[in-house]
């Protein structure tokens, strides 16, 4: 009897640590971040001509959506465009080809976020909880099944955002952080915060 409590206790405890790893309890909650902290950022060039620039001037005049490690709004690069407002992303990191992989998932300027203030103030990683959260797998076969494989090295465990950022002082307008691997911003939600965007004159 002694062996079958223990095992029918283990079992338990797995069935509720796996519960309890698709719930958003164990979930690091995200800190809100500031316009003046982001546009503190150093953001790197990937191009041929790799300089650093100051966040803020991505979005002072025309406004922006700025994605940390997310591709999927690229299907909305026509119509941002259209709107004046341009879509960049920010990666926390450039190893081996690992940008250049991304390039074909991606329809704008990619920039190294120097300090990662993109993901921060308060940096939230995934860790092996990623591995039981079926969301996370769901998401996964997601990108593969678009080609995208990322790669196995560097800070992968951290979870990234989507922020809409209006021109001049207008501020955040929408910041959309992950909560697991690969959750997405609504892309009705990024349209419906970029029409809000007031460009300098």
């Amino acid at each position: 009897m002694g062996i079958w409590s223990l095992g029918l206790g283990a079992l338990g405890a797995a069935i509720a640590g796996i519960f309890l790893a698709n719930t958003d309890l164990c979930l690091t909650k995200a800190a809100q971040a500031s316009l003046e902290y982001l546009e503190d950022a150093d953001l790197r060039s990937t191009g041929d001509d790799e300089k650093t620039m100051k966040a803020k001037t991505l979005w002072e005049k025309t406004g922006a959506v700025v994605m940390a490690e997310a591709s999927e709004l690229s299907s909305l690069k026509t119509q941002l465009e259209e709107l004046g407002v341009p879509l960049v992303a920010v990666v926390k990191e450039n190893i081996g080809t690992e940008i250049e992989d991304f390039r074909p998932h991606f329809a704008g300027d990619i920039y190294v976020d120097v300090k990662h203030h993109f993901y921060g103030p308060l940096q939230r990683k995934m860790g092996g909880l990623g591995f039981i959260r079926q969301g996370v797998w769901q998401n996964f076969m997601r990108a593969w099944k678009a080609g995208y494989q990322g790669n196995m090295l560097g800070e992968g465990f951290v979870l990234g955002g989507v922020f809409v950022i209006g021109a001049g002082n207008q501020g955040i307008l929408l910041e959309h952080r992950e909560k697991e691997f690969g959750n997405k911003v609504e892309n009705e939600d990024v349209l419906e915060a970029v029409k809000r965007i007031v460009p300098m004159q």
